[in-house]
């Protein structure tokens, strides 16, 4: 697990350009099956979520980003 976690603060944008593409290949599978759409509305929509996916990904890793550092500060203060 370390390992991912380090690749993925590493290469970062790699990382969301991955996720937001599978999730619009995986809404476009999604919506192929199930919807009677055409194909540009099933593109728009494929978009939509994959942007709200990148979004939430986006907002956990900052939130993840902000714990981790104030636990590291917390930690450097208990030392002084």
């Amino acid at each position: 697990m370390e390992a991912i976690q380090s690749w993925v603060s590493e290469h970062k944008l790699t990382s969301i350009g991955g996720i937001w593409a599978s999730a619009v290949g995986a809404s476009l599978a999604y919506s192929r099956a199930r919807t009677p759409l055409k194909p540009s509305l099933r593109l728009i929509h494929a978009r939509m979520h994959a942007q709200a996916l990148t979004l939430a990904v986006l907002s956990g890793a900052a939130v993840y980003h902000y714990y981790v550092d104030h636990e590291a500060a917390a930690h450097h203060d208990g030392e002084n």
